[in-house]
């Protein structure tokens, strides 16, 4: 069985490519710092095809997809994990460089590693695509704009994805989590302040990448006849905001 993994030199991505690993599977880690991917070519030798990729260069993505070596050609599961968030600014004030980056990351990137891997599923009838959204996808919250956005079409991709596939045994999931910690996910928000990353945990007990990793897992390894269309996961320190009412004094 193999696993193709975006994102996979950090956090949820190089936790989910270990825990395929760790239960035996054949591992593509793709992404831009190869290097990072060296601790599990030391433990798990030719399992792991390491596989330098930017997601938002499309015919990057078409042509190491097509150039996959024969062992590693057959991809059972995608998982599309490279992502991120930038900037945590009102949209009045947003950097227009963030939220370009936030749209070829999660959504240009998503398409590309999407459409250059399903036809290879549907003509084996077999496969899953697991795409890593975000909670921010269905719950606002200020500063959130265009990553909330993004992640929403993260969402509804998925969903009509699947209708395309109904048919076919190729199934699709949506997962979304809320606070993770062990990531670097917030040191890319805030531009490496590694104080201000910090701070968004402090006093918290957050999910971390293992959790992630696991959830991914367990969706993929589902029975044939079942398809997982959402996962939506919280740490338990974690829940709903109340509505925001901003209030005027006399």
């Amino acid at each position: 069985m193999i696993a193709l993994i975006t994102g996979a030199t950090a956090g949820y991505g190089y936790a989910t490519a270990e825990k395929f690993l760790r239960e035996g599977w054949a591992v593509i880690a793709a992404g831009r710092r190869l290097e990072r991917i060296e601790p599990l070519r030391k433990v798990y030798g030719d399992k792991v095809l390491p596989l330098k990729l930017d997601v938002t260069q499309r015919e990057q993505v078409l042509s190491a997809i097509d150039s996959l070596p024969a062992a590693f050609k057959a991809v059972d599961v995608l998982v599309n994990n490279a992502g991120g968030a930038y900037g945590l600014e009102p949209a009045q004030k947003a950097i227009l460089d963030d939220w370009d980056t936030m749209v070829d990351i999660n959504i240009k990137g998503l398409m590309y590693c999407t459409r250059a891997v399903l036809p290879g599923m549907v003509e084996r009838n077999r496969g899953h695509v697991v795409n890593i959204g975000s909670v921010a996808g269905e719950f606002p919250y200020p500063g959130g704009n265009v990553y909330g956005g993004v992640k929403a079409f993260t969402h509804q991709f998925s969903l009509n994805v699947r209708s395309d596939l109904l048919g076919t045994q190729v199934r699709v999931t949506c997962i979304e989590p809320g606070l993770s910690g062990g990531t670097e996910f917030s040191q890319v928000r805030f531009k490496g302040d590694a104080a201000k990353a910090a701070s968004v945990y402090a006093g918290t007990e957050p999910m971390t990448a293992d959790d992630i990793a696991d959830t991914v897992y367990w969706v993929a390894t589902r029975p044939a006849r079942v398809n997982i269309n959402t996962v939506s996961m919280m740490a338990t320190c974690q829940a709903f905001s109340p509505f925001a009412i901003h209030r005027t004094t006399k």
